[in-house]
C-alpha cells in the first residue's frame, strides 16, 4: 500500500485542471506570453529549490497550475478557425464530407474545407454542420457535396450561466450550423483536393460497419447496437433515450470504462484460450503476453470505430496502463494510471475539463478505483474457494457496489449539467449490466469480427435479444413513477466542492481522508441554495421568463425560442412552464406589455414601442425587446433591444432595493469564442 507521502503525485493532474479551469474563468484573452511564461518560471524556480522540500512542493504546485494554463492557451490558439460572423438565410456551399449520420426524423452532415458558391462570404467557416430532412446512406466521409442551406455562427448561452456552446464549437473547429433547403449532391472534389486522409478512411469504416449492423438488425436494437460498437447513436429514438437517461443507463450507451474494459477483458482471455490449445505453443511461449498485445491492438482500434470521445480515450489509456503493467508483469489497476490517463488526456485535450464526459467519467473510475484500493488491503476470501451459487452471488454484488459508487462519484456532475437524479438508477444497472457484458459485449465483438466474411447476421440476432431486455428494462424503470427528480442548477462553489471533496476522500488512504465528506456533502446541499433570477430574455429578443411566488418560471411563449425556453426550464428543475400570466399577482399583461411586481419593485416587460411611453413613468425596472430610443426616466435598471443584440441574453435578480443584472456578455467576456458585438445599434 502506497503511504499518503508517496501519494501527493496523485494531486498533479489537479494542478493542471486548476490552471486550466484559471485559463477559461478568465473575462478577457491574457497575452500570448502569459501562460508559457508562467510554466518557464515555474521549472526554473523549481530547479533554483531543490532539495528544499517544502518550498519544492510549493514551487511544483504552482507550476503545475502553470502548466495547465499554458496547456489550455496553447490549444486554443492552435486550434482557432473561422467562425461565420452573421447569419446567412441562404448560401450554396460546396464541402467535403466528415461525418453523415441519422439524427432524429433526418439526417446531419458534417463538413469541412468549406467553399461558399454564393453568396460570397469574407469569412469562411473551416467546419459546417447542417441538419437535413432525409438520411442518404450513400453520402460517406471522404465524399464532395454540394448543398443549398441556411446557416449561423454557433449559439451563445441561453442564460449567463448555462452551457456554452459557442466554446465547444470552437474547440471542435465548428464555425456555423445550420439547415439544408433539401438533399446534398455529391460532386467532383475541387481541383488539388483529396479525399480526407486517414481520419476520412476511418470515417468510411465506422459509417459501413453502421450500415451493416442497421442492415443486419432492425429497429432500434440495431440502433443500440451500433451506439455500442461505433458510438453512433443518431438512429435512436428519443424515446428510447429518454427511457435509458431515465433509468439511469445513458451510460450503457456512451463507449466508455465499461465497454473497453470488457472489449479488452474479452479478447485477452479468448486469444489466451486459443494460444493455451496449441501445446507446443502454450509450453514454449509467453502466450499470456501475446493476449495482451492482441488485447491492447484490438482496443486501439475500437478506439478510433467510437469516435475517440473522451470517456474512450480515458478508458483506453487506462486499459492501456493495465495491459502494460501484464507485459511488464506489474499490476496494472491503480490510482497512478488514473492520474497518468487523467493528465494525458488533460494536456492534449484541456478544453475536456469543462465537458460532462470529462468528469463524470473521471469521477466514476476514480471513486471505483478508490474502493477497489480499499477492499484489496482487506483479508477476503479467495475467489476459487467459493462455490458456484457464491460466485453468481458476489458478482451481482460487485455490480451493485460499482453502481452505487458510480452513481455517488457522478451525482453532482449530473445535478450541475443535467439538472436531474435518475432515483431508481440501482435497479436498473443492477438487471442492465450484467446483460450487456456477459450477452450483449460478446456477440458484439464476435459480429465485429464475422462481419469480414459477411457472417455477422449470426451474431446480430442474439446481441439484438440483450438489446431489446436492456430497452424493456429502461423503459419498465423509467416508467415507475418518481423515476426521475429534477433539482436547480447547481452552483460552480457547489460543484467545487463535491469535486475537492471527493478527490480527497479517493486520493488519501489514512483515516484523514474521511474529511473529504464534509465538502462533498456540503456542495451537494448548495443546490437548494441556487439563486434563482426573476427575469430572462433571450439573446434573440424573442421571450420572457419570469419566477413566480412559487418558485416555478413563466414564460412568455412556448413556441417562439423553444430551446432557450427548454433550458430555462430544465436549469429551474421545471418539466413544463407555469402559465403566462397565470392567476399571479405578480404579474399582469395586456398586448403589448406586462408588469411584473417582486421584491417591492415594478418590472415593465415591453413588447411594443407604443408601451414605453407609460412604462418609462411608472417602471423603476424596464425589460423591452423593442429599442428605447428616448428617455426613461423612472427605470433605475434599463435593457432594451440594442443591449441584447449586442450582450445577448440577460438575467435579472431582485432583493429588495438591489437590483442586479448579469448578462452572457459581462459573464463570458471577449474570448475567441465568445460573442461581443462592439457595433450596431445606438440609443438616441
Amino acid at each position: 500500500m502506497l503511504d499518503d507521502a508517496q501519494r501527493w503525485p496523485l494531486w498533479c493532474p489537479v494542478g493542471l485542471a486548476v490552471g486550466i479551469a484559471l485559463y477559461f474563468s478568465l473575462p478577457f484573452e491574457p497575452p500570448p506570453w502569459a501562460g508559457p511564461g508562467a510554466l518557464l518560471l515555474g521549472v526554473l524556480a523549481a530547479l533554483a529549490v531543490r532539495g528544499r522540500t517544502a518550498l519544492m512542493v510549493a514551487v511544483i504546485a504552482a507550476t503545475l497550475v502553470a502548466g495547465g494554463f499554458a496547456a489550455a492557451q496553447l490549444r486554443s490558439t492552435w486550434i482557432a478557425a473561422p467562425v461565420l460572423e452573421k447569419p446567412v438565410r441562404s448560401a450554396t456551399i460546396v464541402g467535403r464530407v466528415v461525418q453523415n449520420a441519422v439524427h432524429g426524423d433526418g439526417g446531419r452532415i458534417l463538413l469541412e474545407d468549406v467553399r461558399f458558391l454564393r453568396p460570397i462570404v469574407e469569412v469562411v467557416p473551416a467546419r459546417v454542420r447542417v441538419n437535413l430532412r432525409a438520411f442518404d446512406a450513400t453520402l460517406v466521409p471522404g465524399d464532395w457535396v454540394e448543398l443549398r442551406g441556411g446557416l449561423m455562427p454557433p449559439a451563445a448561452p441561453a442564460q449567463p450561466d448555462a452551457f456554452d456552446f459557442q466554446r465547444k464549437a470552437y474547440f471542435e473547429r465548428l464555425g456555423a450550423v445550420g439547415y439544408g433547403f433539401g438533399p446534398p449532391r455529391a460532386v467532383a472534389p475541387p481541383t488539388g483536393e483529396s479525399g480526407g486522409g486517414f481520419a476520412a478512411a476511418v470515417g468510411r469504416l465506422r459509417h459501413a460497419i453502421t450500415e451493416r449492423i442497421a442492415a443486419g438488425l432492425d429497429g432500434q436494437a440495431g440502433a443500440v447496437a451500433a451506439a455500442l460498437l461505433t458510438g453512433m447513436r443518431g438512429a435512436i429514438d428519443d424515446g428510447v433515450l429518454a427511457a435509458m437517461r431515465d433509468a439511469g443507463l445513458a451510460h450503457l450507451l456512451a463507449i466508455s470504462g465499461l465497454h473497453i474494459g470488457l472489449f479488452a477483458a474479452i479478447l485477452f482471455f479468448s486469444v489466451r484460450a486459443l494460444l493455451a490449445l496449441i501445446e507446443p505453443v502454450a509450453l514454449r511461449h509467453p502466450i499470456k503476453k501475446w493476449a495482451a498485445v492482441a488485447a491492447l491492438a484490438g482496443t486501439a482500434f475500437y478506439l478510433l470505430l467510437s469516435g475517440m470521445t473522451i470517456p474512450t480515450q480515458r478508458a483506453f489509456l487506462m486499459g492501456a496502463l493495465v495491459i502494460v503493467g501484464i507485459l511488464l508483469d506489474r499490476r496494472g489497476v491503480t490510482m497512478r494510471s488514473v492520474a497518468w490517463a487523467a493528465a494525458a488526456v488533460l494536456i492534449l485535450q484541456p478544453e475536456s475539463l469543462l465537458g460532462p464526459s470529462f468528469q463524470m467519467s473521471f469521477a466514476a473510475v476514480i471513486g471505483l478505483v478508490a474502493t477497489y484500493e480499499a477492499l484489496r488491503d482487506r483479508d477476503t476470501p479467495r475467489l476459487d474457494r467459493r462455490t458456484a451459487a457464491r460466485r453468481v452471488l458476489a458478482y451481482f454484488a460487485g455490480v451493485m457496489l460499482v453502481t452505487v459508487v458510480a452513481t455517488l462519484a457522478t451525482a453532482p456532475f449530473a445535478i450541475y449539467h443535467f439538472n436531474r437524479v435518475a432515483v431508481f438508477g440501482l435497479a436498473a444497472n443492477f438487471l442492465a449490466v450484467p446483460m450487456t457484458a456477459i450477452w450483449i459485449m460478446p456477440w458484439g465483438i464476435l459480429a465485429l469480427v464475422l462481419m469480414p466474411l459477411g457472417l455477422e447476421g449470426w451474431a446480430l440476432a442474439p446481441m439484438g435479444w440483450g438489446i431489446d431486455g436492456v430497452i424493456a428494462v429502461a423503459q419498465t424503470v423509467a416508467g415507475w413513477p418518481g423515476a426521475v427528480e429534477r433539482l436547480p442548477a447547481m452552483p460552480m462553489l457547489g460543484l467545487l466542492l463535491t469535486a475537492f471533496g471527493g478527490l480527497w476522500l479517493c486520493l488519501w488512504r489514512h483515516a484523514w481522508r474521511l474529511l473529504g465528506i464534509i465538502p462533498f456533502v456540503a456542495g451537494l446541499a448548495s443546490t437548494p441554495l441556487t439563486e434563482r433570477p426573476d427575469i430572462l430574455v433571450d439573446g434573440e429578443a424573442k421571450i420572457f421568463a419570469v419566477g413566480l411566488a412559487d418558485g416555478d418560471l413563466a414564460l412568455s411563449s412556448a413556441r417562439a425560442a423553444r430551446y432557450t425556453g427548454e433550458t430555462w426550464l430544465r436549469r429551474n428543475g421545471q418539466k413544463a412552464p407555469a402559465a403566462w400570466p397565470g392567476n399571479d399577482d405578480r404579474l399582469r399583461c395586456d398586448a403589448s406589455a406586462c408588469i411584473y411586481r417582486a421584491e417591492g419593485h415594478v418590472v415593465a416587460l415591453v413588447y411594443d414601442e407604443r408601451a414605453l411611453v407609460e412604462d418609462c413613468r411608472i417602471a423603476d425596472v424596464v425589460v423591452s425587446l423593442v429599442p428605447v430610443r428616448g428617455d426613461c426616466p423612472s427605470a433605475k435598471a434599463l435593457i432594451d433591444r440594442f443591449d441584447i443584440w449586442r450582450k445577448g441574453a440577460h438575467a435579472v435578480y431582485l432583493d429588495g432595493e438591489a437590483i442586479a443584472i448579469e448578462s452572457v456578455a459581462s459573464r463570458h467576456g471577449a474570448r475567441p469564442w465568445s460573442t461581443v458585438r462592439k457595433t450596431g445599434g445606438q440609443k438616441d
